[in-house]
């Protein structure tokens, strides 16, 4: 009995001393995946010089390759288009891209040509960044660009809305006469009172492009080139030039995805887009995305309105944050107009007031005066510039497409009397 009652004590206490030995095991031992994937970051993070050189090699040895495709693709999309067949937006932005890689290879050829030049590659790739082709451009390069960009546009959006705001004109009693537009602008300004879409969008009609964007100060010019990617540098009307220019193109591209429709747009294509626009890309969904973009092509193209007053709106939408309430492209358009500089509103009420007859000789005087200062100072500034080329802005951001369609209607009808 006691021989057993000891036997028994004794296999009590082995379980006991046994039991833990276990939990310390499997505590401690590391499983066999979790040191691979160790192995695997150190041999990432720790790569040889002859292995880094290798790397950029094959990056770049890929880059041509996929220029050389691009070439032999766009050269064949130009032969269409020099036989007369129309591109669609996805081929056309294809040619686009491969023409400007090319005139990329120019400034960069002479690294390779001149002896020894290609030393000094590295410092000019760093200076100049945009000198490589769009094929030889890394995964981190692109996410740099465009987080460098986004942090712009957070900054210019929030610049923006503090400037036009602080320069909005209080509405007093004796401009409160036009109907619509003075009752308009009594509402969001004086009263708060919310307009429906209806009287927002007529009145946006009434604001053109190149007269809001002439009317524009400089700090809200350069900060509109900086929301849309643009060249800050230079003159007023270099300025207003650039914007012009690319407000264009990007109506020449809404024609074109109005035509063949937004959901024929790939994810990647439907980013590049909004991005274009000023419209937010970054961490949205793509239905979000399709949505935006396809109230920009009402907003744009349906109702006319001022592709500077959905560029501002998208800029006022950008860093927006919780205190401020923004739900659509239709808020923010009102709190475009709600801000928007005095020699503008100046300018659109003496329009408003000469077309119905009742314009005074003081508020066109009133006018004159304000134009006449921002002549003076567009002057100065050219002045300053005399050494350089100076930028001849008289065209408007619709005449183009006026004059295509005046163009393609007197060739079909010259057709049809042949």
């Amino acid at each position: 009995m006691a021989a057993s009652g000891a036997k028994g004590g004794a296999s009590s206490t082995t379980t006991v001393t046994t039991s833990p030995a276990p939990q310390e095991t499997i505590a401690v031992t590391p499983t066999p995946g979790a040191e691979k994937g160790v192995k695997e970051k150190k041999d990432e993070v720790k790569l040889t010089l002859w292995q880094k050189v290798k790397k950029e090699a094959a990056h770049y040895w890929d880059g041509t390759k996929l220029l050389g495709a691009e070439i032999k693709i766009s050269w064949k999309l130009a032969l269409k288009m020099a036989a007369g067949y129309e591109l669609t937006r996805r081929e056309y932005r294809q040619l686009q891209r491969t023409v400007k890689d090319l005139g990329r290879l120019i400034p960069f050829s002479v690294f390779i040509i001149v002896p020894a030049g290609e030393l000094f590659l590295p410092f000019a790739l760093k200076l100049f960044p945009n000198l490589l082709p769009s094929t030889y451009e890394g995964e981190k390069t692109k996410e740099a660009k465009n987080l460098k960009l986004r942090e712009t546009r957070k900054n210019v959006s929030d610049f923006l809305r503090t400037t036009l705001q602080e320069g909005g004109l209080p509405i007093s009693k004796a401009t409160r006469q036009r109907e619509e537009f003075t009752e308009f602008f009594r509402k969001i300004r004086t009263t708060g009172e919310a307009p429906s879409r209806e009287e927002l969008i007529r009145v946006c009609k009434i604001f053109k492009d190149d007269l809001t964007l002439d009317n524009l100060s400089r700090p809200q010019l350069v900060g509109m080139c900086r929301y849309m990617n643009l060249s800050s540098f230079g003159t007023d009307a270099m300025l207003r030039y650039n914007i012009r220019y690319r407000m264009r193109q990007i109506k020449r591209d809404d024609r074109a995805i109005s035509y063949e429709g937004v959901d024929s747009l790939s994810v990647p294509e439907l980013q590049m887009a909004s991005a274009s626009r000023g419209i937010r890309s970054h961490g949205v969904s793509p239905a979000r995305l399709r949505e935006d973009l396809s109230t920009w092509l009402e907003l744009r193209l349906k109702h006319g309105v001022a592709s500077t007053l959905l560029v501002l709106s998208n800029a006022f939408m950008y860093a927006q944050g919780k205190e401020t309430k923004m739900d659509s492209h239709y808020d923010a358009l009102q709190a475009v107009l709600s801000s928007i500089p005095e020699e503008l509103y100046h300018e659109m009420e003496l329009d408003i007031s000469a077309a119905e007859g009742a314009a005074t000789n003081k508020q066109r005087l009133e006018v004159l005066r304000e134009q006449q200062e921002l002549i003076e100072q567009e002057a100065a500034q050219s002045g300053q510039v005399a050494e350089e080329k100076v930028v001849k802005d008289d065209q408007d951001i619709d005449e183009k497409e006026d004059k295509v369609k005046t163009e393609g209607t007197n060739s079909k009808e010259e057709d049809k009397r042949v």
